[in-house]
């Protein structure tokens, strides 16, 4: 089973060593890494061709975009720019991020994962993040959601759904156009990824409104969007954040943004959120 992974990076200095030094101590070893130094301005460059020069299947993609972060956008196309360097004789493709430590067996376990049922489509583990001196799950999804630094795709999957958005809310939509798919989503939850960056340190204030803006491009409706934001905000301890994302969706239904679903995706979409909210409430 190839596994070829992306790796989009911008001004990862303090991170992508360890993030590469977990890829080559995996038990089973990717085919093909590809690194997209995007527009950095510090070592990441140098860092990466150091593990270049000792392995031969790590390759650095130099891109320039914008040192703006836009959630979503930015590390899509970083994505892309390195995909596009591939060939297509893979049987997984992996976005991870430039800030992880993976658990040594990550590859292996998402490979047995994937050849025992044929039609799981995405895979991946859990995020952990340091807290005074221990790791603890980071607490922004359920554990039943595989989180978007470290996804793994059957290459049937990653066709069937279009590949990835580039958006914010890629990593949600990509789920559920795979559901859609009839493809199942899987979490291992032994495999405990160490998140050396919490999510969201480095939005900017620019970036406070897209995660509404991605309800309304997912089509979710005003009713569950709402719900999604109480719980969004809950889990975060802040009334800002809810007031954002219920902006974030207005100001993208003024503006008609375009949708990243078709009508019957967020038919689908819509029905699947309601399960799962019904279900919660019946707990």
């Amino acid at each position: 089973m190839n596994f070829y992974i992306v790796i989009p990076a911008h001004n990862e200095e303090d991170c992508i060593a360890q993030t590469l030094e977990s890829l080559v101590n995996q038990s089973v070893l990717p085919k093909k890494v590809v690194v997209v130094n995007d527009n950095s301005t510090d070592k990441t460059e140098a860092i990466v061709s150091s593990f270049c020069s000792k392995h031969s299947w790590i390759t650095l993609v130099n891109y320039k975009s914008s040192n703006t972060h836009l959630p979503g956008s930015k590390v899509i196309n970083a994505f892309y720019q390195g995909y596009n360097t591939l060939d297509d004789n893979y049987d997984v493709i992996c976005k991870f991020d430039a800030d992880i430590i993976l658990p040594t067996n990550y590859l292996e376990r998402i490979k047995m994962v994937l050849k025992s049922d044929k039609s799981v489509g995405i895979a991946g583990g859990l995020a952990y993040i340091k807290k005074e001196h221990e790791w603890v799950y980071e607490n922004i999804a359920n554990k039943t959601h595989v989180r978007g630094p470290f996804k793994a795709y059957r290459k049937a999957c990653f066709k069937a759904i279009g590949g990835l958005k580039p958006s914010i809310g890629w990593d949600t939509v990509d789920t559920l156009l795979a559901k859609y798919h009839n493809w199942k989503v899987v979490v291992d939850e032994s495999l405990c990824v160490k998140h050396l960056k919490p999510t969201g340190n480095s939005y900017n204030k620019a970036s406070k409104y897209l995660q509404g803006e991605a309800m309304y491009k997912m089509r979710y409706g005003f009713v569950i969007t709402l719900i999604s934001a109480l719980k969004l905000s809950y889990k975060k301890r802040s009334f800002a954040l809810f007031k954002n994302y219920l902006v974030g969706y207005f100001k993208a239904k003024k503006a008609r943004k375009a949708f990243l679903v078709s009508k019957d995706e967020g038919k689908f979409i819509r029905q699947l959120r309601w399960k799962g909210i019904i279900g919660k409430l019946k707990q």
